[in-house]
């Protein structure tokens, strides 16, 4: 079985107070969970896929534009990794098992060679962190399921702007997509 750890949107604007559209406390609890679920993957010979939004500044045209203010700003701090997860990317962004992917849409899969890059690697488990796990983190799932991949979901190192929306998107990972969710042990994975 090989891995990948696909981080999703971890980023100034979806968890800083003052980020654009910031998912704020709930996001800022999974800092140090979701740098050390990175850095035990790595450890263990998984893939880490950085899938980061990256929105031009003013496109009416993007359906997104219509929902949210602008965020992750192509050329902005905003789009920078958030707390140690930062400093986990800058130690080991030259390894050629890390990639930084840029994403229009709500899924790692949309639009992007995800799926290619990860086939290429014979990459059949798919590791989901990072914000909102209700939109970004959701959508990915489904797509990695459709896909054929299987599905982890470390729940500690996955945030949403409610409780409410966030086990709501728990329970379909696991119940709909068929999705192991690891609540505390790594070792788990």
């Amino acid at each position: 079985m090989t891995k990948a750890l696909i981080s999703i949107d971890y980023t100034f604007d979806f968890v800083a107070d003052e980020g654009k559209l910031t998912a704020g406390a709930p996001a800022q609890a999974i800092s140090e969970s979701i740098a050390q679920v990175t850095q035990w993957a790595f450890d263990q010979g998984a893939y880490v896929f950085f899938a980061i939004d990256a929105h031009e500044g003013n496109d009416p045209f993007h359906p997104e534009s219509k929902l949210f203010p602008p965020h992750n700003i192509i050329g902005t701090s905003g789009r920078d990794l958030y707390g140690p997860l930062a400093d986990f990317y800058q130690q080991h962004q030259a390894d050629p098992r890390v990639f930084w992917m840029d994403k229009r849409h709500y899924s790692a899969f949309s639009g992007t060679d995800l799926d290619i890059r990860l086939r290429e690697r014979g990459v059949d488990t798919v590791i989901l962190t990072g914000v909102l796990t209700d939109i970004c983190v959701l959508h990915t799932a489904v797509d990695a399921y459709n896909l054929g991949y299987q599905i982890e979901v470390v729940a500690p190192a996955v945030a949403s702007l409610t409780p409410e929306n966030h086990q709501f998107a728990l329970n379909h990972f696991k119940h709909v997509l068929g999705a192991k969710v690891v609540n505390e042990q790594l070792e788990e994975l």
